[in-house]
């Protein structure tokens, strides 16, 4: 289950749900997805979908006629979600396909993505009795630094409580999301099992790194949001600009931040340099790839950074914070460059290291793309997660109470970061 499947993709967690599903299909498994249709599409748009693309049964369904809107009403959308999710998946387990046509189908494991389709997930395992295992990409403390202070970061963070709880097993794309999960979430979880996003290294053509003629050309690819990072790279990019005349910054993404970080680059006196691009395709996203001297990453919180691994696999140089995954996959000066989240002085540096020297620089790129060995491929990803499916048994339930969240005072307003409804529709306990 994941609230994100291929057309339908947001970030990260869907092409991971998309690769992992047909490398279980490649190799013999009977996988079915559930998952939804376009945004904002109800049943008189969409009237949902079940066919097999490249081995794998998805079950795409529309949204209920209730008018919710993610972005406003985040807790109703979710739970709606959830009902519609819940009727599909009793429409499989009860063996009508899309034809109407009765074929039971009984699953060995429940496998949720993330706390969106907590609800579905939990309650689909619950009556095909077989064991939850459920993947944590993200968390919402982890999100906002630690903070839930918020009445929607309660809420998401205790749904999140929740499914980690509810689960069997558990899955985690790095060693430092696992710390993570097990702070935030236990004592008590089932076993947290640390593996990898993976690369098709097919779909990111290698191409070695060379000097491009005119100035410096500087790549940031991902989502529009406060805990990426974007915002220090803007900041970094007058120092960068007065040493590297005319360097430029392509920005490729979309998200809730786009009109603040816009501002930001005003205030930088850098929009001239700054280009705002959108989300781009697969292959607009390999051609900004090739065609740049550096990947930049500033994130701030960063489970894994899957762009990460296509940047290496396309021979881009990297330079990336050390968040969170980022940190298991650059080594600083090795087969990249790196620097402390929010540290614009050493993202500076980082970068300029990066084009003071174009040929250190595709050293490294080159020894980072020989890291993308077997542990990265989507063939090895998936059979380690087919052992944790194998190893899962359902736990015996016992009554949950509703979880402690220890309520803090919001802390000290940083002015660099935008102000948002979940930091102030509730006053602090």
């Amino acid at each position: 289950m994941s609230w994100e499947y291929p057309p339908v993709v947001i970030g990260g967690l869907g092409r991971h749900v998309h690769h992992l599903c047909e490398a279980l299909a490649a190799a013999g498994h009977d996988v079915v997805v559930l998952t939804r249709g376009p945004a904002g599409a109800d049943a008189g748009a969409f009237a949902g979908s079940d066919e097999v693309r490249a081995g794998v049964r998805v079950v795409a369904v529309p949204e209920d006629p209730p008018e919710f809107t993610f972005g406003e009403d985040m807790a109703a959308w979710t739970l709606a979600l959830g009902h519609s999710l819940i009727r599909a998946g009793l429409r499989v387990l009860h063996g009508r396909d899309g034809d109407g046509a009765a074929q039971p189908w009984q699953p060995d494991v429940v496998h949720a993505h993330d706390w969106l389709v907590a609800h579905a997930a939990i309650a689909v395992a619950q009556v095909a009795d077989v064991p939850l295992v459920s993947t944590i990409h993200a968390t919402e403390a982890g999100r906002h630094s630690g903070w839930v202070s918020s009445r929607i970061s309660r809420q998401v963070h205790s749904v999140e409580w929740w499914l980690a709880n509810e689960s069997d097993a558990l899955i985690t794309c790095s060693a430092s999301m696992r710390d993570e999960v097990t702070r935030l979430f236990g004592p008590g979880l089932a076993q947290i099992h640390t593996i990898h996003n993976g690369i098709d290294t097919g779909a990111w053509p290698y191409r070695s790194p060379e000097r491009r003629p005119g100035p410096p050309r500087l790549l940031f690819a991902g989502r529009l949001e406060y805990e990426k990072g974007l915002q220090d790279l803007l900041a970094a990019l007058p120092r960068l600009r007065r040493r590297f005349a005319g360097t430029t910054v392509t920005v490729a993404g979309e998200g809730t931040q786009l009109q603040w970080l816009s501002d930001a680059a005003r205030t930088h006196r850098i929009l001239r340099s700054v280009r705002f691009v959108g989300r781009l395709d697969h292959d607009e996203l390999v051609a900004a790839l090739h065609d740049c001297d550096a990947l930049v990453l500033p994130s701030r919180y960063e489970p894994f950074g899957i762009v990460a691994l296509e940047a290496v696999s396309a021979g881009t140089p990297l330079v990336a914070s050390t968040a969170g995954g980022l940190g298991e996959i650059v080594t600083d000066g090795v087969t990249g460059m790196a620097f402390a989240p929010a540290d614009v002085a050493g993202l500076t540096a980082a970068v300029a290291a990066t084009l003071t020297d174009p040929d250190a620089a595709a050293t490294r790129a080159q020894r980072a793309r020989q890291m993308l060995t077997d542990e990265f491929g989507w063939s090895q990803i998936a059979q380690e997660t087919v052992g944790v499916y194998a190893a899962a048994k359902r736990r015996e339930r016992s009554p949950l109470r509703r979880p402690l969240i220890v309520e803090r005072p919001l802390p000290e307003r940083d002015p660099n970061k935008p102000v948002t409804t979940t930091d102030v529709d509730d006053p602090p306990v």
